[in-house]
């Protein structure tokens, strides 16, 4: 074996131990910074009910859409379910969202995944509430925009491609009707 490789070996076998003490010792609850982050999200936890409608090439559905968030992992991400049921009951949507918090980037993450589809957009909290967008086509986008305030959720996506006319795509109104311990709560016990 040639020097330069038995030294370059070394080093991966000297630093391979100390790695993973490193994951070892990190707190299982995320940092500080990014539990920080996450409190100024906290407006959003708990249980919402309420109506949305959304605008389609059929014209308006409405649904009566829920919302329900958490944090998970000590505080240090968000977990967000939103369903929306038809008049008979069904469930007309479903989707699950996660915010996090990237301290290297300094900004937020948001994975979102709905109706078949996934991914990660750019999210930011806004002085009263947020704003998210996604990629609807070739040069288009839906941005989404949120007003929470005193139990009151008010969400808006609107379709937005250059040289074309902004079009709304949902609206929806929501009412925060309680707390939940949702996602954390009920987790397995480590013995029956």
């Amino acid at each position: 074996m040639k020097p330069l490789t038995s030294l370059a070996l070394a080093a991966v076998l000297l630093a391979a131990p100390m790695a993973a003490s490193a994951q070892m010792s990190a707190s299982p609850n995320g940092s500080e910074a990014q539990r920080a982050a996450m409190d100024r999200l906290a407006f959003m936890d708990g249980e919402w009910r309420g109506e949305a409608t959304v605008f389609g090439p059929n014209g308006p559905m409405t649904l009566t859409q829920t919302e329900r968030v958490g944090p998970m992992l000590g505080g240090s991400i968000k977990v967000i379910e939103g369903r929306g049921y038809a008049a008979d009951g069904s469930t007309g949507f479903n989707a699950m969202a996660v915010v996090s918090w990237d301290a290297r980037a300094n900004r937020y993450g948001f994975r979102s995944w709905a109706q078949g589809y996934s991914g990660d957009y750019p999210f930011e909290v806004t002085e009263d509430g947020f704003r998210w967008e996604t990629p609807a086509g070739p040069g288009a986008r839906i941005e989404y925009v949120a007003v929470v305030r005193d139990g009151t959720w008010h969400e808006v996506g609107t379709w937005v491609a250059e040289g074309q006319p902004r079009r709304q795509m949902i609206e929806m109104r929501l009412t925060r009707i309680g707390d939940t311990d949702w996602p954390a709560g009920g987790a397995v016990a480590p013995a029956p």
